[in-house]
């Protein structure tokens, strides 16, 4: 009987030891099935926060694809803005110039002249472009005489002193405020002597520069000597410059809008979108932009579309008036 008992009580135990086995087992399945359902939603959940926004199209028929940069495109710097107020990105409409010509939009090039290369890659878009060579760059002269020889218009872009000059940075060649009139011109002969294919001049920053007239006016003086236009770059809703202009009979022009303050593809078709509007609006418009990597790779893709949507790209000479 003593033996039976023993039995029994071991069937029992061993019967008790696998239901909590059971129970164990089933406890770990669940734990481990919460984890797995609460790692997966965890993980959607960030794949949805982490996605990228699509971005409409602002030029039709150009995809928009937000800090595309091309690979092919040669290795360019940042170009850095020395002073906001010398790029300010408000654009200056300018007066009806509805002359029957159709919708007209001039885009300009500011601060070439530091590589061929970035010249050559304009130039493989085919469109008319207006580049504005700064004097003194590595490859000013080189630039100038690609331009000339590949029928792509010209300007001398000139460094004039910013409001944050000495501690904004001018190169050394720039206009300065201590400069008379005899400095000034002379040197902005200097520079038209150089660059002799060049059809007209914009200012490079001169936030402050521009502002002063009798400044202006030595500087212009030697434009109308020349016969060379003047394109205010309007760094300064003060500028005096387009005033002084066509007050010494100098044909003029004000840029209305800036494409690249901000090097992101989906913010510079943004702003040629404006410039369009613009010019729908007014018959004509000047953009400006700087030949980095992104801008360049952008408009390749988008200036070419603008011609089917009525919208005729003209050198800048052809908007000055």
């Amino acid at each position: 009987m003593a033996i039976s008992a023993r039995k029994n009580s071991r069937k029992k135990t061993s019967g008790a030891r696998v239901a909590v086995l059971a129970i164990l087992i089933l406890i770990a399945g669940a734990v481990s099935g919460y984890f797995f359902l609460s790692s997966s939603r965890k993980t959607v959940i960030t794949s949805q926060k982490t996605e990228s926004p699509r971005v409409q199209p602002l030029v039709p028929g150009v995809p928009a694809l937000p800090g595309y940069i091309d690979p092919q495109l040669p290795a360019v710097p940042p170009y850095t803005r020395s002073e906001q107020s010398d790029y300010p990105s408000a654009p200056v409409i300018p007066e009806s110039d509805k002359t029957g010509s159709g919708v007209r939009l001039a885009i300009i090039f500011d601060d070439m002249g530091s590589r061929l290369s970035e010249a050559s890659l304009l130039a493989a878009i085919k469109v008319p472009l207006t580049f504005a060579i700064i004097p003194g760059l590595h490859a000013d002269k080189a630039v100038a005489a690609y331009a000339v020889s590949n029928n792509i218009e010209s300007m001398i872009h000139i460094p004039m002193q910013s409001k944050g000059w000495p501690a904004r940075r001018l190169e050394a060649n720039g206009l300065l405020m201590s400069m008379n009139s005899d400095e000034l011109q002379e040197r902005v002969s200097r520079f038209v002597q150089q660059f002799p294919g060049a059809v007209g001049v914009n200012n490079h920053m001169g936030s402050e520069f521009t502002e002063h007239e009798e400044k202006m006016e030595a500087v212009l003086q030697i434009l109308k000597k020349n016969d060379l236009f003047f394109i205010d770059s309007v760094t300064s809703p003060e500028s005096a410059g387009t005033r002084v202009a066509q007050r010494l009979g100098i044909k003029t022009a004000r840029r209305n809008v800036f494409l690249d303050n901000v090097q992101e593809r989906g913010y510079i078709l943004g702003q040629l979108n404006q410039a369009v509007r613009l010019a729908r609006k007014n018959g004509a418009a000047i953009a400006i932009c700087h030949p980095h990597q992104v801008t360049i790779s952008t408009l390749a893709a988008a200036l070419p579309e603008l011609a089917g949507q009525g919208v005729k790209l003209v050198p800048v000479s052809q908007l000055v008036k």
